[in-house]
């Protein structure tokens, strides 16, 4: 991604409140010991994947090293990582830096995690966007970075505020059951909606609270003409889901009354098996809506390795000692 978020990074972080207690042991020891040797970590992870978090991780570094000391090399958030590659390495005397071991994996390791899930939906829709809508289903200290996540691995856009600001963009939504189910009526929540909005968000109407979809789709688009964007199917599992004959319907009846111009936006429990479902049987889905398949991604995990102290070579038993070489590694500070 071209643009450049600012996590700015919270206190207890900065603090190492997140950290674990054997990193904050370490560095008291080694203050008491006068020991505080300049170290060259490495971070690479276990797994392949579409690299996030990264970022955040160098905007920590820069933060905590001291002024004119230390040297941070790494690849960008969205690229293709393999296995073991050395994302990240940092120079800088220990001390500066040891206390932050497990927050910057963590960044990695949750924001990749994130970023594969999201490119895997992606890939799975083709040209077809898809917009994270995972924020409800993981901590609100956490949804931005996800969503952030979820644009760097491939989704057009993002439902929660903070999310959005981090990737340079603004959010997006429709309009919930819960505005519908307040008013009484799918139509009068649309339409108030489009009497309060800036007229620059899109019109989206959410049509399966009360009655069928078909018909709710025929009501709004009677209504507003030109000024609606798209319908939502959102149909629950308990009423068989969204399936690609109701699609095929919806998109149907529309046209027949004269409304090509709707679009159809299509959410509720979505995979990257569930969109190739959708393309395989020929449904004219516009956009797709992604929730808990990216949020609940399964983080990819990292590892940091002290590769070199004071210039000599070290590694742990079963790691080389020394350097790795990665070419594609940039110097950021």
């Amino acid at each position: 991604m071209t643009f450049k978020p600012k996590f700015n990074i919270p206190g207890n972080l900065l603090a190492g409140d997140t950290t674990d207690i054997y990193f904050a042991r370490t560095v008291e020891i080694l203050a008491k010991e006068n020991r505080n040797p300049v170290a060259v970590m490495e971070v690479f992870a276990t797994r392949p994947g579409i690299l996030c978090g990264l970022s955040e991780a160098v905007e920590l570094l820069q933060a905590i090293l001291p002024a004119g000391e230390g040297e941070i090399w790494a690849l960008e958030d969205g690229d293709q990582i393999s296995a073991k590659e050395v994302v990240m390495r940092i120079k800088a005397p220990y001390l500066s830096f040891g206390l932050y071991e497990t927050v910057y994996l963590g960044m990695l390791a949750s924001g990749t995690g994130w970023a594969t899930a999201a490119r895997e939906c992606a890939e799975a829709a083709g040209d077809i966007p898809v917009t994270s809508f995972g924020a409800r289903h993981i901590h609100p200290l956490v949804a931005g970075r996800m969503d952030y996540a979820a644009m760097v691995g491939g989704c057009k856009g993002c439902s929660s505020i903070e999310g959005a600001r981090l990737s340079g963009i603004n959010p997006s939504g429709t309009i919930p059951h819960a505005l519908i189910l307040v008013m009484g009526d799918t139509l009068k929540a649309t339409l108030a909606f489009d009497k309060y909005m800036p007229s620059q968000i899109p019109r989206v109407a959410l049509v399966d609270t009360f009655k069928d979809e078909v018909e709710e789709s025929l009501r709004v688009a009677e209504a507003m003409g030109q000024r609606l964007d798209s319908v939502r199917l959102d149909t629950p599992l308990e009423r068989g889901r969204v399936t690609a004959d109701l699609v095929k319907e919806v998109r149907a009846n529309l046209d027949m009354a004269g409304h090509r111009h709707v679009k159809i936006f299509v959410s509720g429990g979505l995979t990257p098996e569930r969109i190739r479902y959708f393309a395989e049987n020929n449904a004219p889905v516009d956009g797709y809506g992604t929730g808990s398949y990216i949020s609940g991604a399964r983080p990819i995990d990292f590892t940091a390795d002290l590769h070199e102290i004071e210039g000599k070579p070290v590694a742990k038993r079963g790691r080389i000692p020394g350097l790795a070489q990665n070419p594609r590694l940039k110097k950021v500070r």
